[in-house]
C-alpha cells in the first residue's frame, strides 16, 4: 500500500499568555470542569510565561524526521494550533490521499491511544473527501525509546553514584479506565501494564533492580479512584524511609509539556529540596535524534514491510484506518459517576 504523506498528531500547547486559557477551555470542553480548576491550571502555564514547550518541540522532531522518511510530514494538534482539522485541508488540497499517522503517545489507553483515533475521525468528518488516515501502533517498547531513556536515566544519575531511588512516572488516569484499555484476554493493551513494562525495560538497561513506577497530574474530582501513587507524595515517602536522593524518570511522556515542567520540575523537584533529598529528572526522548529514527522505522513498517522491532511480548496494538478501534471494546472512555 502507498502513502502520500506523514500527519504528526499530538496534543498541542499554548504559545502565549493569551493562547492559555483559549486551550485549557478546548482541553476540557465537555467534561464539566469547574472554572475555578482552569484558573488554577492557567496559573501554572502563565508561571512559564503562557508558553508550553510541546509545540516547539515536535516542530524540531519533525524537522530531523523529515530528513530521515521520503514523504512530507505535516504537524496537527488536539487542542491548539495548528489544528489537525486544518492541517488535513492543507493536505487534502496538496493532493494528498493516503497518509500514515504518528501520535506522539507511546502507549494505549483512552487518552494515549483512542483519543487520537477520535481526532481521526473528527478532522475527517470536517473535511469533505478526506485523505485517509492509518495510525502507526504503539511503540512504549521499541528498542530505540528503552534506549533513549536509559541513557537519560545514567545522565540525570550521574551525581549520585549509585545511592539513588529510581522513580519512573506517567499521566495518572482514572482507574476504571485503566480498566477499560482493553478485553481481559488482550491485557497487554492495558496502560498501566504498558507503562509497568516500559519502566522495567528501562530499569534492565541501566542495571537498576529496585525501582518504582508511579503517578501524576490527577485532574479528576476525589470520589473517583485515579492511578496512584501521587509522585510528590511518593517523594515524601521515600525521603521517610531515608532515601537520600531520587532521580524521577518520565517514561509516560515523548516530550516535555506542563505535566514534566510543573509536576516534576516544579513540585516535586520543591518537595524534594525541603526534605533534603538530592533530585534529578531524567530527559525525555523528542530531544535525542534516536526518536526521529524509531518515527522513521515505524513509517517503513507500513512503506516496506519492515519487521516490528519490539522488546517485550505485548501485543503490537494501535495501528487503526481511519479511525475504527484497534479491538473491541479497546481503550474506552472512562465511565462517569452519576451525580
Amino acid at each position: 500500500m502507498s502513502y502520500d504523506a506523514l500527519l504528526w498528531l499530538s496534543f498541542g500547547g499554548p504559545e502565549g499568555p493569551g493562547d492559555v486559557r483559549p486551550f485549557l477551555e478546548n482541553v476540557t470542553r465537555g467534561r464539566g470542569v469547574p472554572p475555578e480548576r482552569l484558573d488554577e491550571v492557567e496559573q501554572h502555564y502563565q508561571h512559564f510565561g503562557g508558553v508550553s514547550p510541546i509545540n516547539a518541540l515536535n516542530r524540531s522532531a519533525i524537522g530531523r524526521v523529515r530528513a530521515l522518511v521520503d514523504l512530507p510530514v505535516y504537524f496537527g494538534n488536539r487542542n491548539w494550533h495548528p489544528m489537525v482539522e486544518d492541517t488535513l485541508a492543507e493536505m487534502k488540497a496538496a493532493g494528498v490521499r493516503r497518509a500514515l499517522v504518528f501520535p506522539t503517545s507511546a502507549y494505549g489507553g483512552y487518552s494515549a491511544c483512542r483519543q487520537y483515533d477520535e481526532d481521526i475521525l473528527r478532522a475527517r468528518a470536517a473535511v469533505e473527501d478526506a485523505p485517509e488516515l492509518v495510525k502507526i501502533r504503539q511503540f512504549f517498547d521499541h528498542p530505540l525509546f528503552v534506549a533513549s531513556f536509559a541513557d537519560s536515566v545514567r545522565a540525570a544519575a550521574a551525581g549520585f553514584g549509585d545511592d539513588y531511588r529510581l522513580v519512573f512516572t506517567a499521566h495518572s488516569v482514572p482507574v476504571s479506565a485503566d480498566r477499560a484499555a482493553g478485553p481481559p484476554e488482550e491485557g497487554g493493551h492495558r496502560y498501566s501494564r504498558q507503562v509497568a513494562e516500559a519502566s522495567r525495560l528501562v530499569a534492565e538497561a541501566v542495571g537498576v533492580t529496585g525501582y518504582d513506577v508511579v503517578w501524576q497530574s490527577r485532574s479528576g474530582p476525589p470520589e473517583v479512584p485515579w492511578l496512584e501513587p501521587d509522585v510528590v507524595d511518593h517523594v515524601e515517602a521515600l525521603g521517610a524511609e531515608g532515601v537520600a536522593n531520587v532521580v524521577v524518570c518520565p517514561i509516560g511522556f515523548v516530550s516535555d509539556h506542563l505535566e514534566v515542567v510543573w509536576d516534576l520540575d516544579t513540585e516535586a523537584r520543591d518537595r524534594a529540596a525541603e526534605l533534603g533529598l538530592g533530585f534529578a529528572r531524567a530527559a525525555t526522548p523528542n530531544e535525542d535524534p534516536r526518536f526521529a529514527e524509531l518515527v522513521a522505522e515505524l513509517v517503513a513498517e507500513h512503506l516496506a514491510g519492515a519487521p516490528a522491532r519490539k522488546l517485550s511480548d505485548f501485543p503490537a496494538a494501535g495501528c487503526t484506518v481511519d479511525g475504527a478501534p484497534c479491538a473491541p471494546l479497546c481503550c474506552e472512555p472512562a465511565k462517569r459517576p452519576r451525580r
